[in-house]
């Protein structure tokens, strides 16, 4: 009661400072000036969103860009693999990188864990001592670079965030515009009963700060390097 008090108090005190009656209530109309949270950067085509997904990527979120084709995603993963010193390595149980001969190219060349529905203290255990986490996004978002992960029973938060390094596969053709444009999905999602994720995480770039004179340092916790891979399915 003494909060409420102290609110309207508050409240009364403001409006009249303003010269008027304490007002509940909206009134008067207010012109809309623009509708950019809904509409930049629609009017690129899936080709320039992602070349400005990844130019913004890799010039301020300082992520490693590749693209490849689904021929040769599972040959440009082994790439960055060796390139980020190799295994162990953890991915998600996603078809998508089974599809992708992703998963079985991993497994023939370091040592691997596939995440397991019912294995939690064995997933984060190998997740934390793993080198390279590899893990398939939802979307991309162009506005800031960064990638969508669903969380459920077959993909873990922790393959993307443990591991000292995070290897995303992403399709370009789902690289969106900005968040406006996955709200209305999700949203629509769950208008028509679709059962939700556990967790939705929008990741833009691996942890950084700069908040000591202003000097920026990349990878304060979580995976020290991210890179993306980029699977054109749009030709």
């Amino acid at each position: 009661m003494l909060d409420q008090q102290n609110r309207q108090q508050f409240l009364d005190n403001l409006a009249q400072q303003l010269g008027r009656e304490f007002r509940s209530t909206v009134t008067g109309s207010y012109l809309q000036l623009n509708n950019y949270p809904t509409t930049r950067l629609t009017e690129l085509s899936i080709d320039e969103r992602c070349e400005a997904f990844v130019e913004f990527a890799t010039q301020t979120m300082l992520v490693n860009c590749k693209m490849t084709t689904p021929e040769h995603a599972s040959t440009d993963i082994l790439a960055l693999c060796k390139q980020y010193g190799g295994g162990p390595v953890i991915l998600n149980d996603d078809v998508r990188l089974v599809g992708l001969g992703i998963t079985s190219a991993i497994q023939t060349q370091y040592e691997t864990h596939i995440w397991a529905e019912n294995s939690a203290e064995t997933n984060r255990t190998f997740a934390n001592s793993a080198n390279i986490g590899i893990v398939f996004a939802e979307y991309g978002l162009t506005e800031s670079g960064g990638i969508v992960l669903f969380s459920n029973a077959q993909s873990g938060r922790s393959v993307s965030l443990l591991p000292k390094v995070s290897i995303v596969v992403l399709k370009k053709s789902t690289i969106l515009p900005r968040v406006a444009q996955l709200s209305e999905i999700l949203h629509q999602k769950a208008k028509s009963g679709e059962r939700m994720p556990s967790c939705i995480n929008l990741i833009a770039g691996p942890s950084s700060t700069a908040d000591i004179e202003l000097i920026k340092v990349v990878g304060v916790h979580g995976p020290v390097a991210k890179a993306y891979l980029i699977i054109d399915d749009t030709k």
